[in-house]
């Protein structure tokens, strides 16, 4: 068998190999129905060759790398495309989303794909993604992916959940101080020329009370600076969580709305919190409040917004997200895109920032590492850590002594007597280590078996992919 990183089942055609664009074959990581070992190999083809002996990992990639396609949407951070770009893929970087016809033709030939918010990955997108292992989401986010379908067809979702925990509460804690001091109403007449000096309606935030819908990540880190700056800081969640600080929780929404001079909401969407604040919830609010938005834009009834501010019941209001949101920067916030668009921008000391409660650098940093680490492993190790539609399975990296080891991910419907028919395939050889989860109707299973000889690799794979049961099958080596 040759040395370890060089087995690569998949080259290209002057090769003497088709790589099939069936879902059968779905990644070109698995040996295709024509294998053949090939006689030899320009080393200058490949970034892999491993002279190196001893416990060193393994690198798990049995494909060229530049046979990997992977098309990051919507401007990923620079962190990002680097970890992948040197890996030797084929990465394609656009700066904005794209239509869902031109997105259909894009996703065709992808292994993965990376995007944000604003790119819509539906069960008919995906459907047309006929290589697709993989979905980046370099967000908070993924309620823009259609988890079930790709579960169900053994695409693995990952996303960053925790990187811009800071930046969107260090924006909620200046929008705050902008709203209590009508910053942005001073700032926009003095632009006009208009010298405005007033202190009437303008606080100080100190003894005021912070009430945070949804005391997660975001809404714990919120706590502790707005505690910092000398505010009371109450939050209602659905489940109980531990107080940061002297912090406490209150039980019900509507107790909680009347007790608080802000309320911010940092919530995910759900069919529970569209329209969570409307006409009904405002009017229980505090009068000569304040309303912040940085979660998802269907969790603030605009229209009632609206309402409430013109009567004077709320006092001020920052939104950074909304119910349609543009593709791409440009003169697109209108009333063709949200009909009330227009009343929305007429109204006084209300703050309307384009979705960037993340858009920092640092954080946007961070989510590229993480994200893209994450797509590393799971295209070269088939480690599904992080990922949200997928039981999180991992086994202990191969070595360089391991030459004659196969990594097998098989991904399966969860039904009785899987496992048996697995192990009854592997039997011929030393099963070494195994994992297996389930979530939902979904498995995952990983194992690492030894003295697998290079022309048994197609077979194995072959015997797996004709279980009745399979989603998906990956052999690495």
């Amino acid at each position: 068998m040759p040395e370890p990183s060089l087995s690569i089942p998949i080259i290209d055609q002057a090769n003497g190999l088709s790589k099939s664009p069936s879902r059968t074959l779905s990644m070109s990581m698995s040996p295709p129905t024509n294998f053949k070992s090939p006689a030899s190999w320009d080393s200058s083809s490949f970034s892999l060759t491993r002279k190196q002996t001893g416990a060193f990992a393994k690198q798990l990639k049995p494909f060229r790398e530049q046979d990997i396609k992977i098309l990051l949407l919507e401007n990923v951070n620079q962190t990002g495309q680097k970890i992948l770009r040197d890996q030797g893929y084929q990465v394609e970087a656009q700066k904005t989303s794209l239509p869902e016809d031109q997105l259909i033709e894009k996703i065709r030939d992808v292994h993965v794909i990376g995007i944000r918010s604003k790119t819509k990955l539906t069960a008919k997108v995906l459907s047309q993604a006929k290589n697709l292992i993989a979905i980046g989401c370099f967000c908070i986010g993924t309620n823009q992916v259609d988890l079930q379908y790709a579960a169900q067809h053994g695409i693995a979702v990952f996303n960053s959940p925790f990187s811009n925990s800071r930046s969107v509460a260090e924006l909620v804690i200046g929008e705050i101080i902008t709203l209590a001091r009508q910053l942005g109403d001073r700032s926009m007449e003095m632009h006009q020329g208009t010298w405005n000096k007033v202190s009437t309606k303008c606080w100080e935030i100190r003894g005021k009370t912070l009430g945070i819908i949804g005391y997660g990540h975001i809404g714990s880190q919120l706590s502790v600076l707005a505690e910092a700056m000398g505010m009371s800081v109450i939050y209602y969640d659905v489940v109980n969580l531990m107080a940061m600080g002297t912090s406490r929780q209150v039980p019900n929404l509507e107790s909680f709305l009347g007790s608080a001079d802000f309320i911010t909401c940092h919530v995910p969407e759900l069919p529970e919190t569209t329209n969570m604040i409307g006409a009904d919830q405002l009017a229980l609010m505090k009068e000569g409040s304040y309303l912040i938005n940085a979660s998802r834009g269907h969790v603030v009834d605009i229209p009632a917004l609206i309402s409430a501010m013109r009567t004077g019941h709320i006092a001020g209001a920052a939104l950074d997200v909304y119910p349609s949101e543009p593709g791409g920067n440009g003169d697109y916030f209108n009333k063709e895109l949200n009909n009330w668009a227009e009343d929305l921008r007429s109204l006084k000391n209300i703050i309307l920032t384009p979705h960037i409660g993340g858009s920092t650098e640092e954080a946007q940093s961070a989510i590229g590492i993480e994200v893209a680490d994450a797509l590393v492993r799971y295209t070269n190790d088939g480690v599904t850590l992080g990922a949200v539609n997928m039981p999180e399975v991992t086994l202990r990296s191969l070595t360089m002594d391991e030459p004659d080891h196969v990594r097998v991910i098989y991904i399966h419907q969860n039904v009785p007597g899987v496992l048996r028919k697995v192990n009854e395939i592997l039997g011929d050889h030393n099963v070494d280590k195994q994992m297996s989860d389930s979530r939902g109707d979904m498995a995952y299973l990983m194992a690492d078996i030894s003295s697998v000889k290079e022309e048994e690799i197609k077979d194995l794979y072959q015997s797996l992919e004709s279980l009745k049961s399979r989603i998906m099958t990956r052999v690495l080596y």
